[in-house]
């Protein structure tokens, strides 16, 4: 057999760990397509759109650590940039492949179907490298090794994503087998006299400090530190908060966890720990208008070691040219002492159990989620009052939460989940997501049918888009309803040639008691996924949603300042 572009790009893609990759055929990629099968490291996984096929393969970075997307050229790729710039946004490495017109017809004054109507196809180029770390196009099989090992080693070093582009004639091209993986992996070594001056400085910082505290950030993950996080915790004994988007970083049966800082919508305690504290820790944080609460609770000055992943800020002075693992584990061994902050003991603020009988709550539904959530859990919260439900959720050692609080798209969980689900079979999945949210991306669940992924959805159907309505309310926050648990039906009549069992289950939940009856059914219900429709009224949701809604709007609403 010989040996193609389509074969390299493959057995990459096995290298460096991954067992499938997503995909929306097109005439510009359907050679590719038939390459990666062909060569067989990777399972080909579909989905009903390319909007979908990029958040399914964000939703499997998050468990996999990287993936892998393929659509076709102009009205695939645009539509996938939104889950490129969401894996920007998130810091996640996802690689969107794109088949492209043939080598032949650039510079051709040909005018191709799929394009823009003119004779220049760099454009999807020029917009991919604005959401990418990396683009490459491929146009000749003799370039192909090195650009296709380029996107791939950028991708996994920066942890963004990445973006190729191969002619559609290319891809079954005769092509060079590829070396060890080993340099797709490396980083380059640390300067280890920034980081001793760093580590000298940060130590100065601490000495003088009595109350120390951590604050674990939503880059922390890609930093590819949370065990080393835990063992700077365990050495300075001194109080963990982690931001909203960092919720099930640290664990929060560690003895030095103290909750969720948000500003003002902090978990109880956690605002009076981080603001009171005389040195506060803070490892990768994104500073947005979302995460303090519109600009009102940024933590930074004098009183911060801040952590980013590529620089370290304390005492007015910066330090480069190492990791934040790196200068972690340094800090770690000659850390001291610092637990004068570290008073009481954490205590989870748990919802009491409503009369079943009553009509359905979201305390009461978020109470029987929570009772769900075990160590081997992936809760995924998407955009809106799901992020508060989570957040004070007290999640067992083991359990995960995904969210995406800096791109903010809504409707990303539902196609995030399938590609996170496909990543990692062996955990449970859960979502919880809104009415509004879930129109956006509706179909990507008749693909958890299709490839029976046993997810549950706690789908709130509460009339709208409630998160919107809680920043700035107006007639066009209010959608058409659903019988969302009915849709199930019509995902489930099966692929011509597969088996076409109907393992999709939808329910209903009005009460309680309802509740806890779906959730009985949807653990029995293996085969496939289970979508609980949970009607609640349009004013219950969390105070902090509507508190930090209005800190959000009146960030908005700021009047131009005069020059």
């Amino acid at each position: 057999m010989t040996y193609t572009v389509g074969h390299y790009l493959a057995e990459r893609l096995t290298q460096i760990g991954l067992k499938h990759h997503f995909a929306v055929a097109g005439d510009y990629n359907l050679v590719l397509l038939d390459q990666l099968i062909e060569q067989g490291g990777t399972k080909q996984i579909y989905d009903c759109n390319e909007l979908n096929c990029s958040f399914a393969a964000e939703g499997y970075a998050r468990a996999n650590g990287a993936a892998a997307a393929v659509i076709t050229f102009s009205v695939g790729a645009i539509s996938a940039m939104n889950g490129l710039g969401g894996a920007y946004a998130e810091n996640l490495p996802i690689l969107v492949i794109s088949g492209a017109p043939n080598s032949n017809d650039h510079g051709s004054g040909h005018v191709l179907h799929h394009t823009i109507g003119t004779t220049d196809y760099s454009y999807q180029m020029e917009m991919a490298k604005h959401v990418t770390c990396a683009a490459e196009s491929i146009t000749s099989a003799e370039t192909a090794p090195a650009k296709i090992d380029h996107v791939i080693r950028t991708m996994l070093r920066e942890k963004k994503p990445a973006y190729l582009e191969i002619a559609c004639n290319i891809s079954a091209a005769p092509c060079v087998r590829p070396g060890p993986v080993s340099s797709l992996h490396a980083h380059p070594r640390p300067d280890e006299a920034s980081l001793k001056a760093a580590l000298d400085e940060s130590l100065s910082f601490l000495s003088k400090a009595n109350k120390v505290a951590i604050l674990v950030g939503t880059k922390l993950r890609a930093a590819e530190a949370l065990k080393e996080t835990v063992e700077l915790a365990d050495k300075l004994g001194c109080p963990v908060t982690v931001m909203a988007a960092a919720k099930s970083y640290f664990p929060e049966t560690h003895p030095g966890f103290r909750g969720v800082y948000w500003g003002d919508v902090s978990s109880p305690g956690a605002q009076e720990i981080i603001e009171g504290a005389d040195a506060v820790i803070c490892l990768a944080p994104v500073w947005n208008d979302y995460s303090s609460g519109g600009w009102k609770s940024v933590v930074r000055g004098e009183k911060v070691l801040e952590v980013d992943p590529n620089r370290v800020t304390v005492n007015g002075k910066t330090f480069e040219g190492f990791r934040l693992k790196e200068f972690v584990k340094a800090l770690t061994e000659k850390a001291p002492k610092k637990s004068a902050a570290l008073t009481g003991e954490y205590k989870p603020v748990m919802l009491p159990k409503a009369d079943p009988s009553k009509p359905l709550s979201n305390d009461e539904m978020t109470r029987q989620i929570n009772e769900l959530v075990d160590g081997n859990t992936t809760l995924f919260a998407e955009t809106g009052d799901s992020w508060f439900n989570a957040v004070r959720m007290h999640l067992p050692e083991g359990a995960k939460v995904e969210t995406e609080m800096q791109w903010g798209h809504i409707g990303w969980s539902v196609p995030s989940m399938f590609g996170n689900a496909t990543a990692s079979p062996e955990r449970k999945h859960v979502l919880m997501v809104g009415d509004g949210s879930f129109q956006l991306t509706a179909q990507e669940v008749a693909q958890m049918v299709r490839y029976e992924l046993p997810v549950i959805i706690f789908l709130v159907n509460n009339h709208g888009y409630v998160i919107e309505i809680a920043i700035h309310d107006g007639p066009y926050n209010y959608i058409q309803n659903w019988d969302y648990a009915a849709l199930m039906q019509c995902f489930n009549q099966g692929v011509p040639g597969e088996e076409s069992g109907k393992y999709g289950l939808g329910l209903h939940a009005t009460t309680g008691a309802e509740l806890a009856d779906a959730i009985a059914k949807a653990k029995k219900n293996t085969r496939g996924p289970t979508l609980i429709e949970c009607k609640l009224d349009r004013t219950d949701c969390t105070k902090t949603l509507v508190e930090w809604g209005k800190a959000v709007a009146a960030a908005n609403s700021r009047k131009p300042q005069s020059v």
